[in-house]
């Protein structure tokens, strides 16, 4: 029943870089920060997240005591880590938290990062509020937060992640990650409506 519920959250994706770091380990973890959503920034799925589009979910959840689940691409069993501190600002959404490195997967994440091998934080979360603009582009003004993944396929390229053992990007490369990730992300809606269709 939790598998059927989690799948029918909407995903955002965002190309970790310079406002993301990665810290040093140590027996809480390796440190991450930087942001996992930008606000007017069109994405490869053709959605733009308004500013204060989490402000709601994110009072709501405190209210509660609950947290953001730090998860592995999206896999509600894979939780590697603890987000700490998750805020709006003028720019996004800003996260900051730990990769446990206690974990195997968080260490392999760690591993991976500096690599240069994932460098994508995607989120999860349902639309409540939302609206098309006269271009079709969909503006996103409420959005209900779940969690925040590391994962491997980017769509908003806006927001970089730089870890210390990365080397120079490869704009080429990132281009055609980008239009897979739409890719994938037009298939998804497909078949999702297919589903629809079918029921």
């Amino acid at each position: 029943m939790y598998k059927d519920f989690y799948s029918g959250l909407e995903h955002k994706f965002a190309r970790l870089g310079e406002d993301v770091t990665v810290g040093d380990a140590s027996e809480n973890g390796v440190k991450i920060e930087g942001y996992a959503s930008l606000f007017d920034c069109r994405d490869s799925g053709g959605d733009v997240v308004m500013k204060g589009a989490y402000a709601k979910s994110l009072c709501a959840l405190k209210a509660k005591g609950r947290s953001v689940k730090m998860l592995w691409q999206h896999d509600p069993a894979q939780p590697i880590g603890i987000w700490d501190e998750l805020r709006e600002d003028a720019r996004g959404l800003y996260v900051k938290g730990r990769l446990l490195t206690k974990l195997q997967k968080g260490r392999e994440a760690v591993a991976l990062i500096e690599a240069g091998a994932i460098d994508g934080l995607s989120i999860g979360y349902r639309t409540v509020k939302a609206h098309k603009d006269t271009k079709g582009t969909r503006l996103l003004s409420e959005l209900e937060l779940w969690e925040v993944s590391l994962v491997t396929f980017p769509m908003l390229p806006e927001a970089r992640l730089r870890a210390e053992a990365k080397g120079v990007d490869a704009p080429e490369a990132d281009l055609m990650l980008r239009e897979l990730a739409g890719a994938l992300n037009s298939a998804r809606k497909l078949l999702a409506a297919e589903v629809l269709s079918d029921d």
